[in-house]
């Protein structure tokens, strides 16, 4: 019985995603610079940084489809994807890239053959984790970010919208 798979996964993706989208829709084009502490990423660089984790996925497990990440130069894919997020972007071109990266993502998870899902990836150090669970983890990368996001939006002086959405909910449940 398998009670989780490719598309439990991507329909959880979907929804974690609109979450995200709809703070970046949220967060006021001017506000798109901010950043909480001096060497902390914007707001648009958190987006985009989201937007492009995965990247990480193909190159890992499509383009050249590891069997180990030992001895992958993290620096150098660190150092790209830093320079991707600090390429100038309107909101507009980060909310496109959030939808088009992440429905990209999805059709192609959806599309992986069990047996690939199944492949044992040996992580630095020694141990292994499935193509699968790796794949779990950058929803759940988004997820860490996008929370983060909810902070700046408080710092910004915005209510996320799961707050406003559970207000509007209480106020039309009350006697």
């Amino acid at each position: 019985m398998n009670l989780y798979g490719p598309k439990q996964l991507t329909d959880s993706f979907r929804t974690v995603r609109k979450n995200t989208i709809l703070i970046a829709e949220d967060i006021p084009e001017k506000d798109y610079g901010y950043r909480p502490a001096p060497d902390s990423r914007s707001v648009a660089e958190t987006l985009v940084h989201i937007a492009s984790l995965s990247g990480f996925d193909f190159f890992v497990h499509e383009d050249e489809r590891l069997p180990s990440l030992e001895g992958v130069d993290f620096g150098a894919l660190i150092a790209k994807s830093q320079a991707d997020e600090k390429r100038p972007r309107s909101k507009s071109e980060i909310i496109d890239l959030l939808r088009t990266a992440g429905e990209k993502w999805c059709a192609w998870v959806e599309g992986l053959p069990g047996e690939r899902l199944a492949e044992q990836v040996r992580m630095p150090g020694g141990v292994s984790k499935s193509r699968f669970e790796m794949l779990i983890g950058t929803k759940e990368h988004e997820m860490h970010h996008r929370a983060q996001l909810m902070v700046f939006e408080r710092l910004l002086g915005i209510v996320p919208h799961l707050t406003r959405s559970r207000q509007a909910a209480r106020e039309t449940s009350a006697p």
